[in-house]
């Protein structure tokens, strides 16, 4: 549909709604017979919440009655789980809600009637667009460097009087690369401090990089930096939808205004605050799938392929026009992937089984990317 185009009735969508990218969820798997059917295309946890989380949610009855809309309890939780301030803790629907929140707050069409700008690096997140499309405000896209890192230097560049928000993604989504806390502190130290420097670090538990940045550290030091995290990679909470950003006291005073009212449920709220207490069984297990991790790539480079740095639950494999075919023939072997148009591939870390049948085609294939 094209923003010319009426509905019935003469109804008109916003012209900017025609002109967003759709998000195209992971698929699941086809079934091929004789084979276990895995799905490795949406970065999701293959193992799910410990038991502690799910004996604590089994009996829970409360949801005739509405939630905290503050979360409370899990922003307490949080505090001291993290040695920050209950009220620089804004909670919503996984991340990508928290992040809408923040846009909303910060980003989208000026009184003059022009657009905000919203920088961040491409390819990433692939609801970066969409979301920042739907509050009026305008994308940046900086191009990713060879290697699939954060080009900061172009990004600090692009910097206008127009620009209100830059998102920093790390790992990048879906590339793998970190960014390190020497160049992100250099990066926040060259943009202007009243441009709001978001750092979204969903996979934050999967990075073993000790050069890494830690956006707790620096939202402690630069107020116009907000950090994003959540519940739904590390903890497997990704079907409750709970998340969070972290800024200081002046900015989360305006983020709850924007904050969507109830966005975490009771049982998302419990499931939350128990995998907080038995934290060091969530470690455990990602510590399984960092393993896991370490063994593909090795065996993928062993086998000639490029593979960038990869320190989330995921490899990236720079396929090319060949993307789609590769997901395709993956599909004959009862394997999900996400092909990302004429870019790559991304393949999630799963089942040690699904891991091993990836290498096997991997092993397979005649066209694998290289470092140009």
């Amino acid at each position: 549909m094209t923003s010319s185009e009426t509905l019935p009735g003469g109804i008109r969508p916003r012209p900017v709604v025609a002109r967003l990218p759709r998000y195209a969820a992971g698929k699941p798997p086809t079934a091929v017979g004789g084979l276990t059917s895995y799905k490795l295309s949406s970065n999701e946890n293959p193992l799910p919440p410990i038991p502690a989380v799910l004996e604590a949610i089994a009996g829970q009855t409360d949801f005739n009655r509405y939630p905290d809309p503050l979360s409370s309890k899990l922003r307490t939780a949080l505090a001291e789980f993290l040695d920050v301030p209950a009220e620089d803790i804004v909670t919503g629907a996984g991340s990508l809600g928290a992040l809408n929140q923040l846009l909303t707050t910060f980003a989208g069409q000026n009184d003059d009637g022009k657009a905000d700008e919203v920088i961040y690096a491409w390819r990433s997140f692939e609801a970066y667009p969409i979301s920042v499309g739907l509050v009026g405000a305008e994308s940046v896209q900086i191009p990713l460097t060879a290697d699939g890192r954060h080009d900061l230097a172009a990004m600090a560049a692009a910097v206008t009087v127009r620009t209100r928000v830059i998102l920093l993604c790390t790992p990048n989504n879906p590339t793998g690369p970190i960014l390190t806390a020497a160049e992100t502190e250099r990066f926040i130290q060259a943009v202007p401090s009243d441009v709001v420097v978001v750092i979204d670090e969903a996979y934050q538990e999967f990075v073993r990089d000790k050069d890494a940045v830690d956006g707790i550290r620096l939202y402690r030091k630069y107020p116009n930096v907000i950090v994003l995290r959540t519940f739904s990679k590390a903890h497997g909470l990704a079907g409750l939808r709970v998340g969070y950003s972290v800024s200081s006291p002046e900015l989360t005073q305006y983020l709850r205004v924007a904050a969507t009212p109830f966005a975490v449920s009771q049982i998302a709220e419990r499931a939350a605050i128990v995998s907080l207490q038995n934290y060091h069984q969530v470690v455990e297990r990602v510590q399984s799938l960092v393993d896991e991790r370490v063994r593909v790539t090795a065996a993928l480079r062993r086998l000639g392929w490029f593979v960038p740095e990869a320190q989330g639950n995921f490899v990236w494999l720079g396929l090319g026009e060949n993307s789609t075919e590769f997901a395709e023939l993956a599909g004959t072997h009862a394997l999900s992937v996400r092909a990302f148009g004429n870019e790559g591939v991304r393949v999630s870390i799963g089942e040690v089984e699904a891991n091993t049948r990836f290498l096997q085609l991997c092993a397979d294939y005649t066209k694998p990317p290289r470092r140009s």
